[in-house]
């Protein structure tokens, strides 16, 4: 599949954010608590574009469009990418016409399956790691560095109880089967010997 360049993801979530989403009413309380919470954190998924790159496109009538029977479950494991092409100029990071692998100058990441799955997805999370994970930019909250081009540095700004809701959403939709493959790094260029002269 040949990769598309993107100017910047704004772009990207410009041009397929759902807009249109009324907020949920923000004031359930008692045993409603967990189902309000989790509506509350459909409409954020939705107004954020969580879907644009943790959902992957596939090709409709009117173009491109997000496959919901994989709604947010990240790059599809069966879709094996080529390298990706070098950057030139500019155009220093590409995302794959599926929009959920991505390559730049931090390597190659694919967007990860945010379904409740126990083994390919975040099923064993727990809350406080989701929240964490979104407050320091590190996988598990603990490990490696969440890469470009996933906007945790923006979506850390989030209160706590919006980030709990988000979970609480994300543990309620359907689990999907999908490993996403692993993180890459970048390639470091071996030395060449010098020329003879």
């Amino acid at each position: 599949m040949k990769a598309i360049p993107f100017l910047t993801l704004a772009t990207t979530l410009t041009l397929t954010a759902h807009v249109g989403a009324a907020a949920p009413n923000a004031s359930s309380k008692g045993s409603d608590a967990i189902g309000g919470r989790a509506a509350r954190g459909k409409y954020l998924v939705t107004a954020m574009g969580c879907n644009d790159c943790h959902t992957p496109l596939k090709m409709g009538a009117n173009g491109p469009e997000h496959d919901m029977t994989r709604m947010l479950s990240g790059h599809p494991q069966e879709l094996k990418m080529p390298a990706p092409p070098a950057g030139v100029g500019p155009w220093q990071w590409v995302g794959a016409a599926t929009s959920t692998a991505f390559a730049g100058p931090w390597g190659v990441s694919y967007a990860a399956n945010l379904t409740p799955d126990q083994h390919t997805g975040l099923g064993i999370w727990t809350e406080e790691m989701f929240v964490k994970a979104i407050r320091t930019g590190k996988h598990f909250g603990v490990s490696r560095p969440i890469m470009p081009p996933m906007p945790w540095t923006a979506f850390r700004n989030l209160t706590d109880e919006d980030l709990r809701s988000i979970y609480a959403y994300l543990r309620a939709i359907p689990p999907v089967k999908n490993l996403v493959p692993d993180y890459e790094a970048p390639k470091v260029a071996e030395a060449q010997p010098p020329k003879a002269r």
